[in-house]
């Protein structure tokens, strides 16, 4: 079932959409071992290293990218998360015109300036993949916030966590 918003999008949108929502998984090739850096990860955050937990992050949307064949994405990590009256930005996806894409993350809650849960973290960091993903690996014309998309992106972290 689509999200409420799928009723105001134009018709051509609407295919895009139903074409994200078919997709639910992101199979991995056999033997990519991930679960090392993710657990490099875990440990830089806990120990609040943000330069180290930049550089293991990168190192795991590299291999992901390797391993689906599409171009590197680069990734920032940043302090604090901004936040508004509509809430705390966890991530941003930026394709970006004759350079890499660009996934910025923040590594600390706006509110209590604590260090965002492991879990959490490399889920937004797989969030923002994720559109990537549907432009260069799905070839969508646009990325939108499907159910299909939030399968996609849990598959993908059951992947990383546990291989």
């Amino acid at each position: 079932m689509p999200f409420a918003y799928f009723d105001r999008l134009s018709a051509s949108r609407q295919r895009i959409y139903l074409k994200s929502d078919a997709i639910t998984e992101v199979p991995l090739p056999p033997g990519l071992a991930l679960a090392g850096i993710a657990r490099r990860i875990q440990r830089a955050l806990t120990a609040e290293r943000r330069v180290e937990v930049q550089a293991e992050a990168q190192a795991l949307l590299d291999q992901l990218a390797v391993a689906l064949h599409v171009p590197r994405v680069r990734l920032r990590v940043l302090a604090v998360r901004p936040s508004n009256h509509a809430g705390e930005l966890h991530g941003l996806y930026e394709p970006l015109e004759g350079e890499p894409a660009r996934i910025s993350v923040w590594m600390r809650t706006a509110q209590q300036k604590r260090v965002v849960a492991f879990k959490t973290f490399v889920r937004t960091v797989l969030h923002e993949l994720c559109h990537h993903l549907d432009y260069e690996l799905y070839q969508l014309p646009e990325t939108f916030h499907t159910q299909g998309f939030y399968k996609r992106e849990s598959h993908l972290l059951r992947q990383v966590l546990e291989g």
